[in-house]
């Protein structure tokens, strides 16, 4: 069996070597004690996403190696959640012998959750027949005798969903249970437990705060949500409309009641608080929100320009960031208003360079 390990004893220095880097890079902002969140050294991946090799009989997962770019068998993998490997073999097993499932299959997606739903994506270079869809059907019945399951069939102009496409994941920060839909192909933590640290560290900074909170780039409400009861009231912006619709389904799936999202740009939300108009901004009075606390998690590009200068408008800035480099450039601009008060790392992406960090900045 092909498998891809992890050495767990090399994970407190990878994690050393990321926390030295961050505390170097940051050093010239008057950087505070790094605050440093560990993740499980293994199994702490809900989302994985495999290339399908077929070699005659034999049918089986691989990854290709960054470096040669060589295949690599995959049939347990150690960063995958639990739910997953167990997945992954089953999977394996059952499209093994099966020619109408398995015929021109080129890749499967899982995303799996704490609270023990899994979606599976079967991607296919051919359209998917009816004979297909009946073959499936009998596979997620029989699976779901066992496990939570659902399926995605995918191929060129086709997307079929044999029960939800969205796992809905539950997460427990400061002991409070929070609800989550978590749609296909739309962004979600992958490492579901540092992001339960993560949402911990923003509450514990929200204790000290008042008013009301804004945030730019809230995906699927992970943040607004579980700070909601922390503020009076809560506006938030998102331009994806997937992950907008995914918000409302959490902001009553956690009866929220004091929380507004608007889709958005960033860009489009600063011409917006300039005083340009915006249908969809209809029902919204922007000058009854009394904002002394900004939190933004954008994409690795980082913010724009003219987003920076928003945010710097704001009292009280926390800022999660997937990128410390676009992260530093930012900074460049917001410490000329504010004082880096606190700085984490959240090891989101164990043995990788990839660091996730977070900033609490205050006015000067």
């Amino acid at each position: 069996m092909a498998v891809i390990k992890i050495d767990e004893s090399t994970y407190e220095q990878q994690l050393a070597e990321k926390a030295n880097r961050i505390e170097t890079q940051f050093a010239r902002f008057d950087a505070p004690k790094l605050e440093i969140y560990e993740s499980a050294k293994r199994h702490y991946r809900q989302r994985c996403e495999f290339r399908v090799w077929h070699e005659g009989e034999d049918l089986f997962h691989i990854m290709f190696d960054q470096q040669s770019k060589e295949k690599i068998r995959v049939d347990q993998f150690d960063p995958g959640a639990p739910l997953v490997n167990e997945m992954m073999q089953v999977m394996m097993d059952k499209l093994r012998h099966n020619d109408i499932l398995r015929r021109k299959l080129f890749q499967i997606d899982y995303l799996s959750t704490l609270s023990g739903e899994i979606l599976v994506s079967l991607l296919y270079h051919k359209p998917l027949s009816e004979e297909w869809q009946a073959e499936l059907l009998k596979l997620r019945k029989e699976l779901q005798q066992t496990y939570k399951v659902d399926f995605i069939g995918r191929a060129r102009k086709q997307k079929i969903v044999f029960g939800s496409d969205f796992v809905t994941e539950k997460l427990t920060v400061n002991g409070k249970e929070y609800i989550y839909q978590q749609v296909e192909n739309s962004f979600t933590q992958p490492n579901a437990e540092v992001n339960q640290k993560m949402l911990a560290w923003t509450q514990d900074i929200s204790l000290s705060l008042e008013n009301d909170l804004l945030e730019l780039y809230c995906g699927n409400g992970n943040f607004s949500i579980a700070l909601a009861g922390h503020f009076d009231k809560v506006l938030a912006t998102e331009i994806s409309k997937s992950s907008v619709k995914s918000a409302q389904f959490n902001i009553a799936a956690n009866q929220v009641n004091n929380l507004d999202i608007i889709r958005m740009s960033s860009e489009e939300f600063t011409q917006a608080m300039q005083g340009q108009q915006f249908s969809r901004l209809d029902g919204i009075d922007l000058n009854s929100y009394n904002c002394q606390t900004i939190l933004v998690d954008p994409p690795r590009a980082g913010m724009d320009e003219l987003t920076c200068k928003l945010v710097s408008n704001y009292d009280n800035i926390i800022y999660i960031s997937c990128n410390p480099d676009t992260l530093e450039r930012d900074l460049e601009l917001l410490s000329k208003t504010h004082n880096l008060t606190r700085l984490a790392i959240f090891d989101q992406f164990p043995y990788t360079h990839h660091v996730e960090s977070g900033v609490y900045l205050t006015r000067k």
